[in-house]
């Protein structure tokens, strides 16, 4: 059995008329391009992590799951490699949009904001330092696009996409996943930053929750203790491998090759770590 779709993380496959399987793999990748060396179980992690979120979240929103059992799967699935990194999902017509919630200035929209420069159709007002808690969630969706980078746009160019009901239904479900989720990880010990949502619509044209969410590749988690305002906080994602690839240029070009076993080992602690913290401690 051959993929459907192959990603930079995860491999699709088509088994019925209703339901897709999703595997996660190990591949890890910066900068657009896979590194040859994968992260162990980094595929374990976010789709444990994915898992238990979407069953936390799913009294707010549907979502896209059917079954993580693979001996309910196929035969092809049931085998050791695929327990814990594989589900089966139902097949959905995708949004052409994913949703971030940002609780925190950061990122894209710090550089707007420093600039003075409106995004997602907005400008926002108030005097705020790198990193620090906005008074208020604010959704930034972004049009996506097969090749190339997705675009930022407004909740406006949503609403004349998918309709000014499907937007707001998207809106209230997505601040309502980021309100609960973030508590539950802050009594964790964690701060969420942000978060990424990607919906689609089953064949009784219901909203469902889809891809992953909460997981260290689709939201930004920051330590309580170590964060301050002002101040880039360290994450729990492959920024420390990006930021070694960063500052080890060979005549401007990254090194993906030659990334160092301890720059390894580093990032899939961090990993491993996000996944203790919320499930296991």
């Amino acid at each position: 059995m051959k993929p459907i779709y192959s990603g930079k993380v995860r491999e699709i496959y088509d088994i019925s008329d209703q339901h897709l399987v999703i595997v996660t793999t190990d591949r890890i990748s910066a900068f657009d391009h896979i590194l040859p060396m994968p992260i162990n179980e980094k595929g374990i992690v976010l789709n444990k992590l994915s898992n238990f979120w979407f069953h936390k979240t799913q009294s707010i929103v549907p979502n896209h799951i059917v079954d993580d059992n693979v001996k309910n799967m196929p035969p092809f699935f049931q085998n050791e490699y695929f327990k814990d990194r594989t589900v089966m999902v139902e097949k959905l017509k995708m949004l052409p949009f994913e949703f971030v919630v940002r609780g925190y200035l950061f990122g894209s929209m710090w550089k707007a904001y420093e600039n003075g420069e409106e995004f997602c159709g907005a400008v926002l007002s108030g005097d705020y330092k790198l990193a620090q808690k906005l008074d208020h969630p604010v959704l930034t969706p972004a049009l996506k696009f097969d090749v190339g980078h997705d675009e930022y746009v407004s909740i406006k160019e949503v609403e004349s996409r998918i309709g000014t009901e499907a937007a707001d239904q998207i809106a209230k479900s997505c601040f309502r996943l980021y309100e609960l989720c973030s508590e539950y990880a802050f009594s964790k010990g964690l701060i969420i930053a942000d978060a990424k949502f990607e919906f689609g619509q089953n064949e009784q044209g219901q909203l469902i929750l889809a891809d992953e969410i909460f997981t260290p590749d689709s939201s930004r988690y920051w330590d309580v203790c170590n964060y301050k305002v002002g101040v880039s906080p360290r994450s729990f994602d492959k920024q420390f491998l990006r930021d070694w690839l960063i500052n080890n240029k060979a005549n401007g070009k990254f090194q993906f090759e030659k990334v160092p076993e301890d720059v390894l080992s580093q990032t899939e602690k961090l990993y491993h770590n996000c996944l203790n913290r919320l499930i296991v401690g």
